[in-house]
């Protein structure tokens, strides 16, 4: 274990060798490694020195014992195959460590032309500001808290470097609301009386920055987070405005905004016991095409969100050959935080979990009808990927071992009736046949 560890932090010394500014010393935190006698590792710059670059990186290894045996290796919980893990402790980290990983701002590779800040006490603000990481704009969100500036944001910022654009107005950052406002750039500043006001000013924020109205206006529960989460993947994807409503009533600030776009198509995130009927009514007043899209819970709500389309609205996953993006449905700003790897990459939707350690029935079922397969030749087929946002209090490796599973690629044998999912060469068939003990069948594509 610790060879293995000298040997990632030679990997890691040279990678912060490269970067612009101050080394990073926060690649998120601890992380948890699984294993029975290494509680983790973290990164430090040699000498502690603010402002200076260049320096070694030391890995601080702590309570280690000794020798694992084998039956103790912990399964990997920052990468498997098919999944990739952003490990923060906190949605703060999280949302640097995903800007980061978008932009990574090494070798000569420009950072983003801004970014959003947004504070970690109106996670409304954080998921309708995804809106600004939707092209041309391209600004994640990093996070302050309560007012101040975590070092870890302070250095990614320095690692990013945005530089400002015509797209951006010349600004290098957005500051919503009550975050912190970052030294030596040159800000914008968004404010507005609570969600409704702050999703209105950052729609016409980004309709004056484009030149046009929106494609589209999705609306969502300003008092139940986890059904508005995936609203933000969407945004960032897509640039389309997220707009906050009452469970019972429509803000006069989202109304007005509905009116001044008359026109353009607008969703509604989310089911009764999110956005009821009467706030649903007062929407069609003067919207009147209005559609709702979502699910009784939090889980299938996003599910069916990740299934929807309309024309040009919706993700439309009802196939593998996806990426995937999966948070808490307890840490709604791990939903802002990840919003550029919906943007970016493997472009995929948010789904949701209520359960870090176990797969709800309806999102497992929903993975397996996107499971890729492949008949003769694995290099020519479609693959999926998965990113998990947050450490193994907010997504466990139990549950990152059953997604690569069930995201995975596997080989179809054809037979009497419809194509079967093999099991993988070299595992061991269940009596009965690959049909039996809860074997899946391959959809037609």
């Amino acid at each position: 274990m610790l060879s293995r560890l000298r040997y990632l932090a030679s990997d890691v010394r040279h990678w912060l060798s490269q970067r612009r500014g101050r080394g990073l010393a926060l690649l998120a935190g601890v992380l948890a490694l699984g294993g029975a006698g290494v509680a983790g590792y973290l990164l430090a710059d040699d000498d502690g020195a603010e402002g200076e670059s260049g320096g070694g990186t030391e890995v601080v290894v702590g309570d280690v014992s000794g020798p694992e045996p084998p039956a103790e290796l912990g399964f990997p919980a920052v990468a498997t195959a098919n999944t990739t893990r952003v490990p923060g402790a906190d949605p703060i980290a999280d949302a640097a460590g995903v800007a980061l990983a978008v932009f990574p701002s090494a070798g000569g590779v420009p950072g983003p032309k801004a970014v959003t800040l947004v504070d970690t006490a109106d996670w409304a603000a954080g998921i309708a500001a995804a809106a600004l990481m939707g092209d041309p704009i391209r600004a994640p969100v990093l996070l302050t808290d309560s007012g101040e500036m975590p070092d870890v944001t302070a250095e990614a910022l320095d690692a990013l470097a945005p530089a400002g654009s015509p797209e951006t107005d010349d600004r290098q950052a957005f500051r919503i609301g009550d975050a912190a406002e970052p030294d030596g750039l040159s800000t914008l500043d968004v404010e507005g009386a609570g969600a409704a006001e702050i999703g209105v000013e950052l729609a016409r924020l980004r309709a004056r920055l484009t030149g046009g109205k929106p494609q589209h206006l999705l609306l969502v529960s300003s008092d139940e987070p986890a059904f508005a989460m995936p609203a933000a993947a969407w945004a960032a994807r897509s640039g389309d405005p997220v707009l906050f409503v009452d469970r019972n009533a429509v803000p006069d600030a989202t109304l007005d905004l509905l009116k001044a776009y008359e026109g353009v198509p607008v969703y509604v995130l989310g089911p009764e016991a999110a956005v009821s009927a009467e706030a649903l009514k007062q929407v069609r007043e003067v919207a009147p095409d209005a559609q709702r899209v979502g699910a009784e819970d939090a889980v299938a709500n996003a599910i069916a969100f990740a299934r929807y389309a309309d024309g040009t609205f919706g993700w439309n996953i009802n196939d593998p050959g996806h990426g995937l993006v999966f948070a808490n449905a307890d840490r709604p700003l791990d939903a802002a935080a990840a919003a550029p790897l919906s943007a970016s990459g493997a472009w995929g939707p948010l789904l949701i979990t209520d359960d870090p350690g176990t797969i709800p029935e309806q999102l497992g079922g929903y993975l397996l009808d996107l499971k890729p397969g492949f008949e003769d030749d694995p290099t020519r087929a479609v693959y999926n990927h998965a990113w998990l946002v947050g450490d193994t209090s907010a997504l466990d490796v139990s549950f990152q071992a059953r997604i690569d599973e069930l995201i995975a690629l596997a080989p179809i044998r054809s037979g009497s009736g419809a194509d079967e999912l093999a099991p993988q060469p070299g595992a061991t068939e269940p009596e009965g046949g690959a049909g039996s003990g809860g074997g899946q069948e391959a959809r037609d594509r």
